[in-house]
């Protein structure tokens, strides 16, 4: 999901969220990231009623998280959202979070003594209810890091991902028929389930390598798939989540 400020992003006191965005209690998954290469010592805590919230002191990105160094009243803590454009400085809150310690991030070659992974909610003080954020529900379901390369769908609607973004303005509101592989896959959000697809196209500084896509239809994380749907500028789903450019209502071309 592309918070453009991306992502989820992955509902409204979950994301049950653009990740189908849930209204019920939302379930935290384990983080997917590196989870199988951690220590053995490393363990996981069950989700917190509380949120956190804090200053961004430091921030760095590792999709499909980034690591948020908090200054909270409790102390210096580290928490880890689903990739966000939040900015050293700004407040930030963690909801649904869970929290791990003796973290190894692979990508980041680092341990985190403890992290707690959640999701962004709206602010506020500590322990306040969070407001309803399409991306609160579970972590996504993540593929492998690497290169992708995937070949072009055919036909007249058929685009890259990076040609999508480079069309944007004049696909607006068009059937569009993209091919490429989930990196990321978030169910039941909102009564829709989002998928993130790359095709090696795009910029990824410029974050226009990766397509948030909606669907009533259940992919894997890994999976290479065609979906044609109907692009939508700056759709904002609330709670400060907007998609610059999303392909919504996507159906899987078998």
């Amino acid at each position: 999901m592309r918070r453009s400020v991306l992502a989820l992003p992955f509902a409204l006191a979950a994301l049950v969220a653009v990740t189908g965005c849930r209204s019920k209690t939302p379930h935290v998954a384990a983080p997917t990231e590196e989870a199988k290469g951690a220590p053995a010592g490393m363990e996981a805590a069950a989700p917190q009623a509380n949120t956190i919230t804090g200053k961004v002191l430091e921030r760095v990105d590792a999709e499909p998280y980034t690591y948020l160094k908090l200054k909270t009243a409790a102390g210096e803590k580290w928490a880890a959202v689903p990739t966000t454009d939040l900015k050293v400085g700004a407040e930030a809150t963690i909801i649904s979070q869970i929290e791990m310690t003796n973290f190894e991030s692979k990508s980041l070659k680092r341990t985190f003594a403890q992290v707690y992974f959640g999701n962004l909610g709206t602010g506020g003080a500590p322990g306040s209810a969070p407001a309803a954020n399409p991306h609160a529900g579970a972590l996504p379901a993540v593929a492998e890091a690497g290169p992708v390369n995937v070949e072009k769908a055919t036909g007249p609607d058929a685009r890259t991902i990076g040609e999508v973004f480079a069309q944007r303005s004049s696909l607006k509101d068009k059937t569009v028929v993209v091919r490429g592989k989930v990196v990321k896959f978030l169910p039941d959000i909102l009564k829709k389930n989002w998928a993130h697809l790359q095709d090696g196209t795009g910029d990824e500084k410029a974050r226009t390598h990766d397509l948030t896509v909606t669907t009533a239809e259940t992919v894997k994380a890994g999976d290479i798939i065609t979906v044609r749907g109907t692009l939508r500028l700056n759709k904002d789903f609330g709670s400060g989540y907007t998609y610059e450019v999303i392909l919504e209502d996507a159906k899987v071309q078998k």
